[in-house]
């Protein structure tokens, strides 16, 4: 039982080290670790701060000001007579020449309290358009991604072939020695064999280290160790899609919102700006210029103030903001056009690949029962090894044809499915 509890363990634990790689998973990971998803962040913080300093217009606008002047000539009264019984004291008294003021003052925007809300619009649709640039150009990922996980996965599969040619051709090697002892063999034949077994051994070789330059590639990309372990999911083969659902076509329409907002704002800048003020202060003279003493004052009031000049330029400024949204739609539209055109190359190169499989497989089946006449040909010494071996290359060839097209034909579905953002 101890034993049996032991292998137990072992088993589960080498299970767990073999590691799978699944596309969708390489897609998460590849945009997880990708440098510029930190933008994100970025963008929400900007997001937020601007929306808080639009926020500060529904404040009180506090501003504190002052000033010192000397002018050359002040209000004289036109009567200077005396107060009875005062003597020579005047009535009224001269006011300085040199006057002072210093003040502050408080303004509470009516208007604007029903137009900031424009603003802040404004702000967090923007805020979304630099998120759906940023997903646009995260989302060409999936691309590379592509090129990189399929390349492993054609060239996997071809190093299983060249394990299984390599059966062939020992059993090529088996039964030419087997002749030899027999003396119906030549020593030539075998010779040829194995020298086309040094071959696939160089063939391995080579796609191994292939395989590592890719899987090094991927390992950049998801963060990840890739090794010679690490199993590439053979992904299922999706639908082919027509129906185009990409984030650049959220992209364009959240384009012409912000351009909405902006004609709102170019609205609102016509009307009159209404407040409430009270400002207050010290001065020589205040209020009473009567009065040639510093003295406290304040005053408030309503106040209005109406810019006419901004009607000058806000209808051509709609007109900039209505080219810039037909410009959009002139975008979007070329977009669908080339993503359509993407899309029925797709189908054609579907149709003619599913064709070649088709076909792929009558070749298999033909060149394996030639290969397996020519081993029996080549044990009763009716055919040299050579032509033993040209029959052998000729359905590895056949096979690796059916792997490249298998290959090919999930790229293509997998590219349809990047193309229109399914």
């Amino acid at each position: 039982m101890p034993f049996l509890l032991f292998l137990a363990i072992n088993l589960q634990v080498s299970s767990q080290t073999v590691t799978g790689l699944s596309i969708d998973s390489c897609y998460l990971k590849a945009r997880r670790n990708f440098p510029m998803v930190k933008q994100f962040g970025l963008i929400e913080k900007t997001k937020n701060y601007s929306l808080d300093n639009v926020s500060k217009g529904y404040l009180p606008q506090v501003t504190i000001g002052g000033q010192a002047t000397y002018q050359s000539d002040v209000t004289q009264p036109t009567l200077n007579s005396s107060l009875p019984g005062s003597g020579t004291t005047p009535l009224f008294e001269t006011i300085s020449k040199d006057q002072y003021k210093v003040y502050g003052e408080a303004v509470q925007q009516i208007t604007d309290l029903f137009t900031l809300s424009n603003q802040k619009e404004l702000v967090e649709k923007n805020a979304e358009v630099e998120t759906h640039k940023l997903e646009v150009e995260l989302y060409k990922l999936r691309e590379r991604i592509d090129q990189v996980f399929f390349g492993i996965l054609l060239i996997d599969q071809q190093i299983e072939q060249t394990k299984l040619i390599k059966k062939d051709i020992q059993t090529g090697i088996d039964k030419t020695n087997a002749a030899i002892e027999n003396g119906t063999g030549l020593k030539s034949n075998l010779y040829l064999l194995k020298a086309e077994m040094l071959k696939a051994d160089q063939r391995t070789t080579e796609l191994t280290a292939a395989r590592k330059s890719y899987a090094d590639v991927l390992s950049l990309f998801i963060a990840e160790p890739v090794t010679e372990s690490t199993i590439i999911e053979k992904p299922e083969l999706p639908r082919f899609s027509s129906v185009i659902t990409r984030p650049e076509l959220e992209m364009y329409e959240i384009q012409k919102q912000v351009f909405d907002i902006q004609g709102n704002i170019v609205n609102t800048r016509n009307l009159p700006r209404f407040s409430l003020f009270l400002q207050s202060g010290v001065g020589r003279p205040a209020l009473n210029m009567l009065s040639n003493d510093f003295d406290f004052y304040y005053l408030g009031g309503l106040r209005l103030n109406w810019s006419l000049s901004s009607f000058y330029t806000s209808r051509k400024e709609k007109e900039i903001l209505g080219f810039n949204q037909s410009s959009m739609d002139v975008q979007k539209e070329t977009f669908l056009f080339n993503t359509n055109l993407a899309v029925k190359q797709q189908f054609n190169e579907v149709a003619k690949i599913e064709e070649l499989i088709k076909t792929d497989f009558e070749i298999i089946e033909l060149r394996e029962s030639i290969k397996t006449t020519a081993q029996s040909q080549l044990s009763n010494g009716v055919i040299s090894a050579n032509d033993y071996v040209i029959f052998l290359n000729a359905e590895d060839q056949a096979r690796q044809n059916l792997l490249l097209h298998q290959t090919q034909l999930l790229m293509v579905l997998y590219n349809n499915r990047t193309t229109t953002g399914n």
